[in-house]
């Protein structure tokens, strides 16, 4: 077996961070080894600086938005009783309930390491919930690595979870359904014998279609713990499988377009599957929202596709010049949908955020097109203060953008069947807006990541309409140019370039927005955008946090102010910053990715691509009081894994983490692992749970 080096002494390649190659080319494409696709000449923030008067918007006030009450419960029902019954609790609503405390966060952190574990503070246990392989489906053969199928892989657990969230089946806290994106597979460390992509089976590709989508899974509270473990074979009634080939729809102003049509689906309203499903969204009403992000890997055929097509691909990553890109899935060997050539449309059809129902398990997921098409990490739900709903989101990608999408109807309160069925048609139809930031000391970013001389990043910004309704608000665009091409229509009104926004989340408690930007070390690069004061660093390697406040505490409104609380990296670092803690007490953190906030008001940053040498982790931080700033590392996860979510249940007892790619590292495959987690033979993403053993509340 070939040695493995530990993961801070792994080679890296440049513009990587801390990702090994072999991620880069599973999970993106290697998007990072391409010129970014947004080469458009909209004004850089330098340009803009001043547009925006700073004396023209209103400093945010207190609480940013209504959090709906709590509502009623729903038991655990036969799929076609479930869509009847009454809307179910909603975390985030209990979460507004729970005293805020001083924000302090008691747990000693993790120190940084490569340990091949998970390692959780002392007082705090953990244990595997589900891995890759699971029975998901009642009736899913036991998983054999050397006996794998599509049949039972699509009952089966999916790969690489990503995103998760539970939702209650009880009034008592004791069961709940938990549902899992599964961002992308890597048949390295699937297959055994795996050689090359060129050398699967047709068998095999399918496999990995049947891996990529979500899982819902019935899930049980062990005894008074914090613990969890999926209900008795027997009572997984709602348990389902969503992969790359299962039936949904598409709603709002660009259902049907012709941008939208193909040979298999002639009207545009319907298409099958989901790919690279990355992070998503729990709502008022008890569904779920999941993004599709890095489905351009997935298409070959580019070249054959009509000229008048190519640019709104290349745009989207998608390579228009060589029929077989190097890197892409093989997937048209399988089904020729994924060939451009013959389905020049088909792309289209992929990138946007998808609703699903968990409660019934016989329900149509359905693609939201008012939500506008990019690399969707995910799409978190608040609502602004007359009760509409407000999501925001981000465009992974290096220069691109931040969104957010505010609905034209309120949310009805109640758990009744028909406030239910109004409030499943809230994301059909709004305002798409994009992000513009403006500095207060644009002439003082050098780059370095040295604080202005007012002792902070921060600034103004508005939020750019792009369509409202049926209506597209970008001259020269169609409403269905604009929410199929949201990228192309987004670089003609001058929004902000910036470093790979990922998860977008409004705290419940405050309302106020916090936007991981995960890295970009093409920022300042030659022919590239400069370090701007929403962007403050050049080789921006570690990346940042962003936090928003809302104009008028709404999260309605058109224009906010923003500042930067965190720029991540080794404390020791000049060009790190902790919101103005002591940074002798920080834990090192870098390249945050998804955000969860727990019943207190506090952040938590899971990281991807730790690029300063030990295994990427679960963080924690207040972002209010004499304590904000004050991260603390709570987990780590095993080497070549990124910590890609986490889920702290309302009344704070349990942690629900997903562990995604453990041993992901160049020249590891599933016969000779650099992990051997979680069950000591071999790699497997798996999701845990995370608890406090007296009891009491995690982190508090």
């Amino acid at each position: 077996m070939t040695e493995f080096r530990p993961a801070h002494l792994l080679p890296v390649l440049a513009g990587h961070g801390g990702r090994s190659a072999m991620t880069c080319q599973y999970r993106c494409g290697n998007a990072c080894s391409h010129p970014a696709p947004n080469t458009s000449d909209n004004p850089y923030f330098g340009d803009i600086a001043g547009e925006v008067s700073r004396r023209g918007l209103l400093r945010a006030g207190a609480l940013g938005a209504l959090v709906v009450g709590a509502a009623g419960t729903i038991g655990a029902t036969a799929g076609g009783e479930a869509a009847q019954a009454a809307a179910p609790a909603v975390p985030e609503a209990a979460r507004a309930t729970v005293p805020a405390g001083s924000g302090a966060l008691t747990f000693k952190p993790i120190p940084p390491n490569t340990l091949d574990t998970v390692i959780v503070p002392n007082g705090y246990d953990h244990s595997v919930l589900l891995a890759w392989g699971d029975e998901v489906v009642p009736g899913a053969p036991a998983w054999r690595a050397d006996r794998q199928s599509s049949a039972a892989q699509a009952r089966q657990f999916g790969f690489n979870n990503d995103w998760l969230v539970t939702l209650p089946l009880d009034r008592r806290g004791r069961r709940a359904l938990l549902v899992v994106n599964h961002e992308y597979t890597n048949e390295n460390l699937m297959f055994p014998g795996f050689t090359t992509l060129d050398a699967l089976t047709v068998e095999q590709i399918k496999i990995a279609m049947a891996a990529h989508g979500l899982s819902v899974v019935e899930v049980e509270r062990v005894g008074d713990t914090g613990e969890w473990r999926p209900v008795d074979k027997g009572a997984r009634r709602l348990n389902r499988r969503i992969t790359a080939s299962t039936k949904m729809r598409f709603t709002g102003p660009a259902a049907g377009s012709p941008l939208l049509r193909t040979a298999a689906d002639p009207r545009g309203l319907t298409v099958r599957g989901s790919l690279n499903n990355c992070a998503g969204g729990l709502t008022p009403w008890g569904t779920i929202l999941s993004g599709e992000e890095n489905f351009n890997q997935y298409f070959v055929g580019g070249d054959g596709v009509p000229a008048e097509a190519k640019s709104a691909l290349a745009r989207y990553g998608i390579d228009t010049v060589n029929r077989y890109p190097s890197g892409s899935r093989k997937w048209e060997r399988a089904d020729e949908r994924f060939d451009l050539t013959l389905n020049p449309n088909e792309a289209n059809r992929f990138g946007w955020i998808l609703e699903l129902d968990p409660y019934d398990p016989n329900s149509t997921p359905r693609k939201h097109t008012a939500l506008g098409r990019f690399k969707h990490e995910g799409a978190e739900i608040i609502l602004s203060k007359d009760g509409r709903v407000v999501a925001y989101m981000g465009d992974d990608e290096r220069f691109d953008y931040l969104y957010k999408f505010v609905s034209d109807k309120k949310m009805r309160r109640g758990d009744g069947p028909a406030e239910r069925a109004h409030n499943m048609t809230l994301l059909e139809s709004g305002t798409l807006y994009v992000a513009q930031f403006d500095a207060t000391s644009a002439s003082e970013i050098d780059g370095s990541g040295k604080l202005p001389t007012d002792g902070a990043f921060n600034g103004t910004g508005r939020w750019i309409p792009l369509a409202r309704g049926n209506k597209s608000l970008v001259p020269g665009m169609t409403i269905d140019q604009v929410l199929v091409h949201t990228r192309l229509a987004a670089d003609k009104v001058g929004p902000t370039k910036m470093d790979r926004p990922e998860d977008v989340a409004p705290n419940p408690r405050t309302g106020k927005v916090y936007a991981a930007l995960t890295n970009n070390t093409r920022r300042g690069a030659a022919g590239q955008p400069a370090a701007d004061e929403a962007n403050p660093r050049a080789n921006n390697k570690h990346g940042h946090i962003l936090e928003i406040t809302e104009s008028r505490g709404d999260n309605a409104a058109e224009t906010f102010t923003w500042n930067i609380p965190i720029v991540c990296g080794d404390p020791a670092d000049p060009s790190t910053f902790f919101a103005g803690y002591d940074k002798t007490k920080v834990s090192p953190i870098s390249c945050p990715d998804n955000l969860d906030f727990d019943a207190h008001g506090n952040l938590w940053i899971s990281t991807d691509g730790n690029a300063l040498g030990s295994n990427d982790g679960l963080f924690a931080v207040p972002v209010e009081g004499p304590e904000r700033g004050h991260v603390k590392q709570f987990l780590t996860v095993p080497p070549g894994a990124e910590q890609a979510s986490a889920y702290l249940e309302p009344d704070n007892r349990t942690a629900f983490v997903s562990v995604q790619h453990p041993g992901e590292i160049d020249g590891a495959s599933i016969d000779n692992p650099a992990s051997t987690w979680p069950h000591g033979d071999f790699a497997r993403p798996a999701v845990i749970t995370v608890w406090r053993l007296d009891g009491r509340q995690i982190g508090a």
